[in-house]
């Protein structure tokens, strides 16, 4: 079994940050390939907080990405399943999304990660974004 991880949550989709992600993050699990570490937070988190802004339930997202779908036809699937969303929503999301953690109710958590991480002296974690980059090792 190998233990892999997603892409960056930071890869986009029609402007869209994190689906990427959490359409691979299915399929590597299904696969049996997905790091441990994140097998806990499948459906959780921000893969919740992305299926809550476009309007569809993880279990039926999930189920359409292991029948085959592509990344692309997961997320026309989304959009036609889904919530019809201003371009206002949308911006004030993918802010709220990429900039999680920082200075808001989840700092003191986004701290205590980093501190478990050993990652207090590394320059540039302000979000949990920024965090899943460098626990991967992409940053």
């Amino acid at each position: 079994m190998a233990e892999l991880y997603p892409c960056s949550p930071r890869i986009e989709i029609d402007e869209l940050p994190y689906f990427p992600r959490l359409v691979e993050k299915a399929r590597l699990f299904a696969a049996g390939d997905l790091h441990p570490e994140l097998h806990d937070n499948l459906g959780k988190g921000m893969d919740l907080w992305t299926c809550q802004f476009l309007g569809i339930d993880y279990e039926e997202l999930k189920k359409v990405v292991l029948e085959g779908a592509s990344t692309e036809d997961a997320y026309s699937w989304a959009q036609e399943n889904g919530l019809k969303r201003p371009d206002f929503e949308k911006n004030w999301f993918c802010s709220y999304l990429l900039n999680r953690g920082f200075r808001d109710n989840l700092s003191e958590h986004l701290a205590m990660r980093v501190k478990e991480s050993g990652f207090e002296d590394k320059e540039g974690i302000y979000s949990f974004c920024d965090y899943i980059d460098a626990d991967e090792g992409r940053a």
